[in-house]
């Protein structure tokens, strides 16, 4: 049987082979990540909830399900986390915020549904900054979640604890969602995989608000076929979402295929104007020759769109003026001062305002179109930076939003379109670098097909030597 870190590395084929043969059950793995979790969380700083017990009762039933040949799918008896601000029946909502309630929810949402019917073993509730603001993930909820590949860097966000259990090899998957890089972001700071489809294609509930048409939940991963299994079961229809997109086809995502060669691949080192720092354009200028190199046929294309900010500000601080809404006045004292300072902000913009914003969404959305007429898919650097030192203040002179926090990833929440951040690098201080992969709507098999090559073309061991090192350090 592996050593304990080998098996809490372990993809979900390979957990599938070893729970067909017998000699390694759901409930031995779950007990595994469990320790795990206890042993790095101190240092960490990554759950909201840790749900102990309805995991090793998950991870029971799954090992009775295994051991009679009836498993329910590749999923059963895998441990997977779940961010903090969608339902999971039982446990409370708390969206990284003292405002938010304590009571238990008490249905699952869709994905929390999915998920439970495949037979995921739950491990717990990941944290997130308030209510998802930002790609940093801290609140006075929880306190800081740390990066695994160093506990003075920030994992990112909104999915940071997310992110960061798993690069720690705690979970197999994990659920996030993105609204504006909030898969991508802490992914690529984490150095795992992260996928946001595209819009509508996995359900949820409640939905509401500026930002429901922007949001997309979907999985991150250590392995790119882990993450592809993961949205399978997470598309499965839920009639609570009127925004949700028909049932894909049954085998969607079925014999999936490294694919690199032929391909007509766009390389936007600096979309929106945006410019990357050196060793992020060094490292991504490496892969996109390796990448013609299999046979792929790269052209940089420049910014392809203007800077985000001056067309989508009031958007973007009229959705979180309408959260803000929600939050008893008494207790405004309570938030994240960067959260209350923008959504104040956003209190006195106009409809009209609010309606041009989402307007030129139609224009972005018809920029990439017809780039997608000449290529197949856009490649652009995740982040422009490697993760941010604790303490950074986000959206400040230093860390702006629209600079340094998403404008890479944000376009492609404001369009629907799929888009991924797969790891490409490590830079000189050891920090992980993440490329983007983005493609038109519904174009979720094409991006992990050539994930899968990129992936294969990298050959990164998993835990990467370095996080390993890292880990070593907290006695794992």
């Amino acid at each position: 049987m592996p050593e304990l870190d080998e098996i809490c590395f372990l993809s979900v084929a390979a957990l599938g082979r070893h729970y067909a043969a017998g000699d390694l059950s759901p409930t031995d793995v779950a007990e595994r990540h469990l320790a795990r979790l206890e042993a790095l969380e101190p240092a960490l700083n990554a759950f909201q909830v840790v749900d102990r017990e309805g995991a090793l009762r998950a991870a029971q039933e799954a090992s009775g399900r295994w051991r009679q040949g009836a498993a329910r799918g590749p999923l059963d008896g895998v441990p997977i986390t779940i961010k903090d601000n969608v339902d999971m029946k039982g446990w409370p909502t708390r969206n990284g915020s003292t405002t938010s309630s304590a009571t238990p929810a008490a249905e699952d949402a869709p994905v929390v549904a999915r998920l439970r019917e495949a037979g995921a073993v739950f491990l717990g509730k990941t944290t997130t900054p308030e209510f998802a603001w930002k790609g940093i993930t801290d609140s006075r909820l929880r306190g800081v979640t740390h990066n695994p590949w160093a506990l003075d860097r920030s994992s990112g966000g909104s999915s940071g604890g997310a992110a960061a259990a798993l690069a720690a090899g705690i979970g197999t998957i994990a659920h996030g969602n993105d609204a504006g890089g909030s898969i991508r972001i802490p992914a690529s700071f984490c150095g795992v995989f992260g996928l946001k489809p595209t819009f509508g294609r996995v359900p949820h509930h409640p939905v509401e608000g500026v930002f429901a048409t922007l949001n997309a939940g979907g999985p991150l991963a250590r392995h790119v076929a882990d993450a592809a299994l993961a949205l399978q079961i997470m598309a499965r229809p839920d009639h609570r979402d009127w925004y949700t997109l028909p049932q894909p086809a049954e085998k969607w995502l079925v014999e999936l295929r490294p694919r690199l060669h032929g391909l007509r691949l766009a390389y936007a080192r600096n979309l929106g104007g945006i410019e990357p720092d050196e060793e992020i354009h060094t490292c991504l200028e490496q892969v996109i020759s390796r990448l013609r190199d299999a046979g792929a046929h790269v052209e940089e294309v420049g910014p392809v769109i203007q800077p985000l900010q001056p067309v989508f500000q009031d958007f973007w601080m009229s959705g979180f003026a309408h959260l803000l809404r929600d939050v008893p006045r008494e207790r405004w004292e309570e938030l994240d001062p960067g959260f209350r300072e923008i959504a104040e902000s956003g209190l006195d913009i106009s409809a009209e305002r609010l309606l041009a914003g989402d307007a030129a969404r139609a224009g972005l959305h018809r920029r990439f179109a017809e780039l997608y007429q000449r290529y197949d898919l856009l490649l652009t650097p995740t982040a422009p930076h490697v993760a941010p030192r604790i303490g950074t203040v986000y959206h400040s002179t230093t860390y702006d939003r629209w600079r340094d926090g998403v404008p890479y990833t944000l376009p492609f929440n404001l369009t629907g379109q799929p888009a991924a951040a797969i790891p490409c690098g490590v830079s000189e201080t050891g920090l992980p670098i993440g490329l983007q992969v983005a493609g038109p709507k519904y174009s979720e098999r094409l991006i992990l097909e050539a994930c899968l090559a990129i992936e294969a073309m990298h050959q990164q061991k998993v835990p990467h030597p370095h996080l390993l090192a890292e880990l070593e350090k907290l006695g794992q």
